[in-house]
């Protein structure tokens, strides 16, 4: 298998980096300049913030079970959590699965059907909808789909804790093999 590369009329060369490394070296650049704002909430991240649980997060999902190539859904609306779970899924090789929170139940179970979805990460309802009635009427349809994690409950602690509790290199270690 060979690698490819499909580019327009560019004189900017593509990236040699990952999402990850790319997260590092921006750390490094700037640790302290400001990262990421949530609105709604004002909690705000500096870059060496944000790395931080961003790590904690990679090793909860490796803690988990989820490796490299497993897929990864997220199903909420624009929160921080949401920013933290796209990086960490990258540090980790995870493929992040974006579903759109609109979704009905019957298109929820569709995505998560094919993709593959091993592991979702939801808020517990959007709007009108909740997702948690949701995803239980569709999870017993969807055999990949081992958990749920609903980012705006204690959920998020556990496994935040989770990563807590493993080698702080793993996630490192992971992206260099």
């Amino acid at each position: 298998m060979t690698e490819s590369y499909a580019t327009g009329e560019t004189t900017t060369p593509l990236l040699d980096e990952t999402i990850g490394a790319r997260l590092e070296r921006t750390v490094a650049a700037r640790p302290d300049g400001e990262a990421l704002v949530e609105v709604a909430t004002g909690r705000r991240w500096t870059w060496r913030e944000l790395n931080h649980v961003v790590d904690e997060i990679a090793r909860g999902l490796i803690a988990y079970g989820i490796e490299a190539g497993d897929r990864v859904g997220i199903w909420a609306p624009n929160c921080a959590e949401w920013t933290i779970v796209q990086f960490a899924t990258a540090k980790i090789g995870a493929v992040l699965v974006n579903i759109n929170p609109a979704y009905r139940t019957h298109e929820l179970g569709y995505a998560l059907n094919q993709s593959g979805v091993r592991l979702l990460l939801a808020a517990s309802s959007f709007k009108t909808s909740d997702y948690r009635a949701m995803v239980e009427e569709t999870a017993s349809d969807c055999p990949a789909l081992e958990r749920t994690i609903y980012v705006d409950t204690d959920d998020w602690e556990v496994l935040v804790t989770a990563g807590q509790e493993m080698a702080a290199d793993v996630v490192d270690r992971r992206a260099h093999t």
